[in-house]
């Protein structure tokens, strides 16, 4: 008897260890188990390329997969955008709004990343510069690059420290090389993630980097709170703005989808034919060509905080994401392909030696039948 009940005793702590370990594995993801019943998990549990240092954040509802920097094995390791909250996947009851955009993956080339992905970069033209608060006093291209000389080093926030190639003016697209990408740390729970890069640069420029990804308690609203604390010896300024990249269900851009604005949407020159601007609404009339989109810098937004307000949806379906924040626009881009529709809201810095900038995006997203709340 007493040999029976060791035996027993053995089979029930295999089989609790068991439950434990699956509970582990995929806390985020598993909605149900039954006795011949497979388990349900979310559409972010496998993406393609996804055998990278990551995070999955759950509330529940909204699922939210975060890639995690790192110099060695990043999903993202290039010189444009901001190594932190490279979202892979967001999903809501099974719809999904990010994705791969783009073909021929290489985590060293610029654009293989997806969104909501942000940029410090200022624009070289005066259009580029000028905004309802007048011309800003901003240097061509990146941090420090217009002062350096070819094999001198400039800055990059969210990247690190890049060197100068060439005397040609900036080019966001090119692969700058990483001289250093500062001190990266990641602090993960079940629904944030705090994401905070120390660098001292080039030129007496050296900056603090805080990035908070942060998913609401109950709402399928996940939100970016950011602070970028000059400790450097000259002042920051720049433009930052998030490129987005939304895919919504992965669904080719064409007619029914829809972006809607806060205020009436001025094109500073002509967006191509497939789109329309009806009202605060910029309308896909056509299907877009392989290498052909609607893209351009629109106007008619205030320097009013409110103004920074767009959703994109797909009118067929009803599933949509809606973009706010707590900063003016600076600057207003729109771009798009056959793949991805991406609202270019830039916010403007402008931070003095010992000051801190900061700012905040919001994202709702909305699934058929649901209401912006934001």
């Amino acid at each position: 008897m007493y040999l029976i009940k060791r035996i027993q005793w053995g089979v029930n702590l295999r089989l609790a260890s068991a439950a434990a370990a699956c509970l582990v594995l995929a806390p985020s993801v598993l909605v149900a188990q039954a006795e011949g019943t497979p388990v349900k998990t979310s559409p972010c549990a496998e993406i393609p390329h996804g055998d990278h240092p990551k995070h999955m954040l759950s509330n529940g509802k909204l699922d939210v997969l975060v890639f995690l920097p790192d110099a060695k094995n990043g999903y993202y390791r290039s010189s444009r955008f901001d190594w932190s909250g490279v979202v892979g996947c967001a999903s809501v009851d099974g719809h999904t709004f990010f994705g791969e955009w783009f073909t021929g993956y290489d985590p060293l080339k610029n654009d293989s990343i997806t969104g909501p992905v942000e940029e410090f970069r200022t624009a070289a033209g005066p259009l580029a510069r000028t905004g309802p608060r007048g011309t800003l006093s901003v240097p061509p291209g990146a941090i420090g690059y217009a002062e350096a000389k070819p094999g001198e080093l400039f800055l990059k926030p969210g990247v690190g420290v890049l060197r100068k190639v060439n005397d040609v003016p900036y080019q966001f697209g090119f692969p700058y090389p990483i001289v250093d990408t500062g001190k990266w740390t990641a602090k993960t729970k079940k629904r944030s993630i705090v994401f905070r890069q120390v660098l001292r640069g080039p030129q007496g420029y050296a900056y603090i980097y805080e990035k908070s990804l942060s998913l609401d308690k109950n709402d399928s609203i996940m939100t970016l709170t950011h602070s970028l604390k000059n400790t450097g010896k000259k002042v920051i300024e720049t433009d930052v703005y998030d490129h987005d990249f939304f895919m919504l269900d992965g669904k080719p851009v064409g007619p029914g989808m829809v972006v809607h604005f806060a205020f009436e949407p001025k094109p500073a020159d002509p967006i191509g034919e497939a789109g329309r601007i009806e009202g605060k609404d910029l309308k896909f009339i056509e299907p877009l060509a392989p290498r052909r989109g609607v893209s351009g810098y629109l106007n008619g937004y205030s320097d009013k905080a409110s103004d920074y307000d767009f959703t994109v949806e797909d009118t067929s379906t009803g599933v949509a994401v809606r973009q706010t924040s707590d900063s003016p626009l600076s600057r207003l881009y729109f771009w798009s392909t056959r793949t991805t529709i991406c609202p270019e809201g830039y916010i403007h810095l402008n931070i003095p030696p010992g000051k801190t900038g900061k700012w905040m995006i919001r994202y709702q997203f909305i699934t058929p039948g649901g209401k912006p709340k934001l």
